[in-house]
């Protein structure tokens, strides 16, 4: 008789926790877990640690930051020439950068742990079973930390042409000379500064506004940025179509009036957004998870419907918010998986930073969610009353508080340098229950930017100085010596 066996499948894994996804969201807790002598399997379908787009564009940005404060170098009386960017050079450093993630998410790292890490697609075979090629996994408890998937936005003719997305950033081996960068999120507005300061011709496209979820305010002050730097802006102009024209690419918008266009010629385009949850492969209904356009449905505990399995990051609806987020996530989980100890996540509470210069910064609640909530006193102070801003010519720029009328803080926002330096006191002020007034009491170093933050606090107590019976009380302890 002849023939080869068909190999034995290997036993199956029965972990305390099993974490589908090799991001942010995943490594977290994985490493954590792995950490505390619990036994974990990662799986991983491609890279460990995510997609790279995020630190390509920081890399970018501090990039062109350097170019241009070399240009803007004239305004303290230093005579400087245009700054000659060098692609070669500007490639290794974003390289040097992803490099030096690399030993903090690699599997190796991981092993070392303890942690059981395999490379493959997940799927769930049942509600308590997930496999991987031949390879099954009992876990007690699953973590779904798959991430989101970038699409191209469905615009005529875009499909048929060549675009980069946030993910090919890394790969740049030349600068585009001119770019086209589609999308109103952060991310796009850090990708098209970034190139534009470094030499490229960009325009921004977004068939709605920038950065719709931030102040407008703040916005408002970046939009000046963008166009001062000579980024096109063409916000709130429906893009009609995409075609191929002499040299690179073409975007046809709507114009000024319903029959006229706006035509946009590049060399090459990029997406930045929109995203999709990663979770199509995972054959979730086969584990009674319930799962929608936006992702995984979870309760405010991140656990799904099906009470083995949480989900965290851009891939849990409603719980996505960068790697800050994704920390607190993995923070939760633990507690909930590992400890048995209740909780529950709050978008709000979780401070967030843009890569732009100037950097947008928030925390807590917006002006419009907090009118929602009754009566709100608004805080504002500006950066040129700082003698630190002034003396680095960076003036335009604010600290806006929100409270009620007694004092609570609801939200922060901070837009200027440093703003994601100077978000972090108002974010653990917010998470310990501090008031406007004990922040308005803490000292701050002086010359510094972190003055602009406590003057815009000591500025919740200045109707007092108006009030007749507080000015009595003055009068009356004087008299007493």
């Amino acid at each position: 008789m002849s023939g080869t066996a068909s190999p034995t499948p290997p036993a199956p894994l029965t972990p305390d926790l099993c974490v589908i996804g090799a991001g942010t969201a995943g490594l977290a807790v994985a490493t954590a877990a792995a950490a505390f002598g619990v036994p974990v399997v990662l799986v991983e379908r491609d890279r460990m640690g995510g997609e790279t787009g995020s630190s390509a564009i920081a890399a970018l940005a501090s990039a062109g930051a350097r170019a241009q404060a070399i240009r803007d170098a004239g305004r303290f009386g230093i005579v400087v020439a245009e700054p000659d960017i060098r692609d070669a050079a500007l490639h290794d450093h974003v390289q040097r950068v992803l490099a030096a993630r690399q030993p903090n998410v690699s599997a190796e790292r991981l092993t070392a742990l303890g942690a059981t890490v395999i490379s493959g697609e997940a799927r769930f075979v049942s509600r308590s079973t997930v496999a991987v090629g031949d390879q099954t996994i009992r876990a007690r408890r699953f973590v779904v930390a798959t991430g989101a998937r970038a699409i191209t936005p469905d615009i005529p003719g875009l499909a048929d042409l060549p675009v980069l997305t946030e993910a090919s950033l890394a790969s740049l081996t030349r600068r585009p000379e001119s770019l086209i960068v589609i999308g109103g999120s952060p991310a796009a507005a850090a990708i098209a500064q970034a190139l534009a300061r470094l030499g490229s011709r960009v325009a921004l496209v977004e068939p709605a506004s920038l950065l719709p979820g931030e102040d407008p305010e703040a916005v408002a002050i970046l939009r000046r940025t963008l166009l001062r730097e000579g980024v096109g802006l063409h916000e709130n102009r429906a893009i009609r179509r995409a075609e191929a024209a002499k040299g690179g690419l073409r975007l046809v918008l709507d114009g000024d009036s319903q029959e006229s266009e706006t035509v946009i010629d590049a060399g090459q385009v990029l997406i930045a957004g929109p995203h999709l949850p990663a979770i199509e492969k995972l054959d979730l209904e086969l584990a009674g998870i319930a799962s929608g356009p936006t992702g995984i449905r979870v309760d405010r505990g991140l656990r799904s419907t099906n009470r083995r399995v949480y989900a965290i990051g851009d891939c849990a609806a409603g719980a996505a918010g960068g790697p800050t987020a994704a920390e607190e996530q993995a923070r939760l989980v633990l507690r909930n998986a590992l400890f048995r100890q209740g909780g529950r996540f709050d978008p709000a509470a979780i401070p967030r930073v843009t890569a732009t210069q100037p950097p947008i910064a928030h925390v807590g609640l917006s002006e419009a969610e907090a009118q929602r909530q009754g009566e709100i006193r608004v805080l504002r102070w500006p950066y040129a009353e700082s003698d630190a801003a002034q003396a680095d010519r960076t003036t335009e720029g604010f600290v806006k508080i929100l409270t009620d009328a007694k004092g609570k803080l609801l939200g922060a926002t901070v837009v200027g340098p440093q703003a994601g330096e100077l978000i972090a006191s108002w974010g653990l002020a917010l998470a310990a229950g501090r008031t406007v007034q004990d922040m308005a009491a803490l000292p701050m170093p002086q010359p510094s930017l972190a003055e602009v933050s406590k003057r815009a606090a000591t500025s919740f107590l200045t109707p007092l100085a108006t009030k007749p019976g507080l000015r009595r009380l003055i009068g009356w302890l004087r008299r007493l010596g």
